[in-house]
């Protein structure tokens, strides 16, 4: 898996419009910026098709050091959440067919018989992607793991 920058972007994004490279990493920072202070104000922010931005409040509570088991107190405070979008969702269901650097396992695609190389690491950040990072483990679904993947269950999951 491939870390895409900032950078990366405005480099494609210029190539792809014939706009100058300063002009576009102008408009995409401006963006950005607009972004913050949008969700710095409290206000939703809805890109149809992408996903949803919001911000949620988060209540005090009493946390534990899992070192030393002391009783911490954590304060109230506001986060994003992000909710996955029509076409973001199903880009992220189409399988990859460029190989990434790590461990691969060839899966058979159900409609063509195809092979496919999927990473762990990817369909890890797929389910991550769709739940959250408040998830307790992580869960792959049967159909992106392989007897060869370790798999670890939520908590919830691991108590039935």
């Amino acid at each position: 898996m491939k870390t895409i920058t900032k950078k990366i972007l405005i480099d494609r994004i210029a190539e792809s419009t014939d706009m100058k490279r300063v002009a576009v990493k102008q408009v995409v920072q401006e963006f950005l910026d607009q972004v913050i202070v949008e969700l710095g104000e409290g206000n939703r922010l809805e890109f149809r098709d992408f996903g949803v931005f919001e911000v949620k409040h988060r209540a005090p509570r009493i946390a534990q050091n899992p070192k030393t088991l002391e009783r911490v107190p954590v304060p109230a405070k506001r986060t994003v959440k992000f909710k996955v979008g029509r076409r973001m969702r199903e880009a992220m269901d189409m399988p990859s067919t460029s190989t990434s650097t790590g461990d691969t396992d060839a899966q058979t695609n159900q409609t063509d018989g195809s092979k496919i190389a999927t990473t762990a690491s990817q369909a890890e950040s797929k389910f991550r992607v769709e739940m959250g990072s408040g998830v307790a483990g992580t869960i792959r679904a049967d159909n992106t793991t392989s007897s060869a993947l370790p798999t670890r269950e939520h908590e919830v999951a691991s108590t039935h």
